[in-house]
């Protein structure tokens, strides 16, 4: 299930790796196949670290409803708010309208379904939109944590460092630039 909830992360690196190689194909044949040989290494998972290669979080819950958890139906819905309002305050009010029921329920519920409490796994989901902006795009680390719902860089190094294990300008660097160790050989 957590192979599974990695596959939009998985595809970003890789999207990014096949990227810079298609810009400098022409000019440089040599950073071109580094960067192809990168996509492989990291798709047979000898690119990094366990630790660092997979950010630890939990995307979907378990396959099986849980006794005292959310409807299937509550899962997809409340997840999809969550999805569409990660840029902004996401309240447990509004996330227990969503699935019509308490808010003390709800966050009961939503632990019994994810294994973790509401506040936990929003962190979690901007840290991955986080890390997904940074593999795609160019803007600063300021601008990611704003897009992202979180208050200041700051705040968004500590959560990313908590929940990654780096920072996030260590972990944009090595995805961007560091050459290959034993895949390269």
């Amino acid at each position: 299930m957590e192979a599974a909830a990695d596959a939009g992360w998985i595809a970003a690196v890789v999207v990014k790796l096949l990227d810079d190689a298609g810009d400098i194909l022409d000019s440089d044949r040599d950073a071109a196949r580094a960067c192809i040989a990168r996509a492989a290494a990291f798709l047979r998972g000898e690119a990094l670290p366990e630790a660092a290669a997979r950010p630890r979080h939990l995307d979907t819950p378990p396959a099986e409803t849980a006794r005292g958890g959310l409807a299937p139906w509550q899962i997809r819905r409340v997840v999809s708010h969550i999805d569409a309002n990660l840029a902004g305050t996401i309240r447990m009010d509004d996330c227990a309208m969503v699935t019509r029921l308490s808010t003390r329920y709800f966050s009961r519920a939503f632990k019994c379904s994810f294994g973790m409490p509401p506040h936990a796994y929003i962190v979690q989901r901007r840290i991955q939109q986080a890390q997904h902006l940074m593999l795609t795009t160019q803007e600063p680390l300021c601008q990611i944590a704003l897009a992202c719902g979180l208050c200041d860089q700051a705040h968004f190094s500590k959560l990313f460092r908590r929940i990654v294990g780096l920072s996030p300008s260590t972990w944009r660097r090595h995805w961007r630039e560091a050459p290959l160790d034993a895949a390269t050989a």
